[in-house]
C-alpha cells in the first residue's frame, strides 16, 4: 500500500527546542528554568477579558496580543477573531505561537522575541486552505509524540470535514493549498489528539472528538496505525461499551463501565456520512457532542489516563428523550495497559446533575489536563437560560473536589464597553474560550499557560477578513490572547 510522504511536515530537532500544546505538556525540566529572558507584561492595547474567582488571586494575567495590536515586524497584521486551538513552539532565540482561528477557517502564526514579546504575525492557512470552521488542535513533535513537527487541525463544518495537518513553519506563500488528510476519516471534529510515543511503543495513537449533534450523536473515535508518524495507512474505530448500551445518560456519575475500541472496516473510502452510518451498526455509545480531549501528564502512564468533555445538547430533536447530556459532562477514560482499543470509561462530573459539583455547567468545551488537575472551559450553547459567563474550572484529580478559577469580563459596565459591546451589552455565555495551554517547559517558567479568548460581540470593519482568503471574507469579528501565570498544575 502506498504511504504519503512526509517530507513536508518534518524538520530537524535541532529546531525544536521545545512545545506547547493544546494537549497540555508537563514540565519538569531542570536546567531549563527559570528562564531570564521572559519578561511577562501586558503587551496587548487590549485589557484582560477575564476576571479572577475568590482562592486564585495570586493567579497573574497578561494580555499578550488583540486584533487591536499592531506588531512591529507586520504593521498590516491584523489577528483574527475566534482565536480557538493553538501550540508553541521555540526556534532559537524566538518562539512561534500557531492560533488557529475558528470562524475565520485560518490559522496564523505569531513569532515573538526571546522576552516573549510578540514581534510578527501572519497567516500560515486561510479560508482557502482552512475549508472548515477549526476549533481545538494539537502540535505534535518528535520529542513528546514521535513525529512532525505538525499542526492537527480539524474541520467542525459538518460530517464530511476532515482534518488539515499543517506544517507549524510552513511560509505564507502556502496559505490557500488545501492540506487535508484521509486517514483520520471524515468527522464534525473537534481535535485530533495524538498520545504520547512512549504509551504505546511503536505504535500512532491518536483519538478525534467528533461534535457532531445529528442523530448518530458525537463519537470519541481512534486512528491506529503500527507505525510511527504513519497517518495513512492504520485503523479507524469508535468506542462502543461492551455491553452494547449506546445511551449516554444511562452512565452514571462515580461508575466505571467497560469500553471498547470498534473498527470501521476500509473507513478511507467511506463519506462522513458513511462512518455516521455505522453508529447504531456497531453499537457505539451516542454522546452529546465530544469536544476537546487531554491525556494527564508526569508519567509514563498518564498517556493512557484520557480525559475529555461532551458539551450537551438541548432537550429536543434527536435528544427529545434526554438521551444524552444537556448541560454537559466530563468524562475519563482509562486505556488498558496492553491493548490500546481497550479501557474503562467513568464519568466524573455531570452537569444535570443539579446537586452535584457541577451544577453550574454551561456546556464545558475546551480541555487542559496537566499531572494534578483538569482544567475545563465552558462555551454555553445558547438554551436562554445561561446564569453566568464562560467560566474555567478546576477539576483536583486526587481529591475530585471542582473549583471555579476564571470568568470573562464582557466589560458591561465599564467606560471601553461599546469596543466590546457594540450594539446591546452581550447575553451571559455568550463569550467563550479557546485552547488552554500550559507553556511552562518550552518558555522555562513554571505554572504558565495561554488561555485563547473569544469575544463574539467584539467586532467591526477593520477585522474583516484578516487572512485575506475568498471563503469568509465578511468575517469581522476579533479576539485575544492572555498569559496566566502561576496557575496550579
Amino acid at each position: 500500500m502506498h504511504t504519503r510522504s512526509r517530507k513536508n511536515f518534518i524538520f530537524p530537532a535541532v529546531l525544536l527546542l521545545g512545545a506547547g500544546f493544546t494537549a497540555c505538556k508537563d514540565s519538569d525540566s531542570p536546567g531549563k528554568m527559570p528562564n531570564k529572558d521572559i519578561v511577562f507584561a501586558n503587551h496587548s492595547v487590549t485589557p484582560a477579558l477575564i476576571t479572577k474567582k475568590a482562592g486564585f488571586d495570586k493567579l497573574e494575567i497578561f494580555s499578550l496580543i488583540s486584533s487591536d495590536d499592531k506588531l512591529a515586524g507586520s504593521p498590516a497584521f491584523v489577528f483574527g477573531g475566534s482565536a480557538d486551538g493553538s501550540g508553541l513552539m521555540k526556534q532559537g532565540d524566538v518562539y512561534h505561537l500557531i492560533v488557529n482561528h475558528e470562524d475565520n477557517f485560518a490559522v496564523s502564526r505569531i513569532t515573538l522575541d526571546k522576552t516573549f514579546k510578540p514581534i510578527k504575525g501572519e497567516y500560515i492557512l486561510n479560508s482557502d486552505g482552512g475549508q472548515w470552521r477549526l476549533c481545538s488542535a494539537t502540535l505534535a513533535t518528535p520529542e513528546e509524540h514521535g513525529f512532525g513537527p505538525m499542526y492537527l487541525t480539524c474541520g467542525e463544518s459538518g460530517e464530511e470535514s476532515k482534518t488539515n495537518l499543517l506544517d507549524p513553519l510552513d511560509i505564507p506563500a502556502n496559505a490557500a493549498k488545501f492540506r487535508d488528510n484521509n486517514g483520520l476519516g471524515r468527522w464534525s471534529a473537534e481535535n485530533a489528539v495524538p498520545l504520547p510515543k512512549t504509551t504505546y511503543a511503536g505504535k500512532t495513537v491518536i483519538l478525534i472528538g467528533e461534535d457532531d449533534d445529528k442523530a448518530s450523536g458525537g463519537q470519541l473515535a481512534m486512528y491506529l496505525s503500527n507505525t510511527i508518524g504513519d497517518l495513512d495507512n492504520g485503523s479507524l474505530y469508535m468506542l462502543k461499551r461492551t455491553d452494547g448500551n449506546q445511551k449516554e445518560t444511562d452512565i452514571k456519575t462515580g461508575t466505571t463501565v467497560d469500553v471498547e475500541f470498534v473498527k470501521i472496516d476500509n473507513h478511507t473510502a467511506l463519506t462522513g456520512a458513511d462512518i455516521n452510518a455505522k453508529v447504531d451498526v456497531l453499537k457505539a455509545i451516542r454522546f452529546g457532542r465530544v469536544e476537546d480531549i487531554d491525556y494527564r501528564k508526569g508519567s509514563a502512564e498518564g498517556g493512557r489516563d484520557i480525559f475529555f468533555n461532551v458539551t450537551g445538547q438541548a432537550k429536543s430533536g434527536v435528544n427529545a428523550d434526554g438521551s444524552r447530556t444537556v448541560a454537559g459532562r466530563t468524562y475519563r477514560l482509562k486505556l488498558d495497559a496492553a491493548n490500546p482499543l481497550k479501557g474503562k470509561l467513568e464519568l466524573l462530573l455531570d452537569g444535570d446533575d443539579k446537586s452535584g459539583p457541577a451544577k453550574d455547567f454551561q456546556n464545558p468545551d475546551n480541555i487542559c489536563v496537566t499531572n494534578n488537575y483538569v482544567y475545563i472551559q465552558e462555551d454555553a450553547n445558547s438554551y436562554g437560560t445561561e446564569t453566568h459567563d464562560a467560566i474555567v474550572y478546576q477539576y483536583n484529580i486526587n481529591t475530585r473536589e471542582l473549583k471555579q478559577v476564571l470568568e470573562l469580563d464582557h466589560r458591561r459596565t465599564t467606560a471601553d464597553t461599546k469596543t466590546y459591546n457594540p450594539t446591546t451589552p452581550s447575553a451571559f455565555g455568550s463569550w467563550e474560550y479557546g485552547a488552554l495551554i500550559d507553556i511552562s517547559e518550552t518558555v522555562g517558567v513554571e505554572g504558565t499557560f495561554a488561555l485563547c479568548i473569544q469575544p463574539h460581540s467584539w467586532r467591526g470593519t477593520k477585522y474583516l477578513n484578516p487572512d485575506g482568503g475568498s471563503k469568509r471574507a465578511a468575517e469581522n469579528q476579533a479576539s485575544q490572547i492572555v498569559i496566566l501565570k502561576g496557575l496550579p498544575k
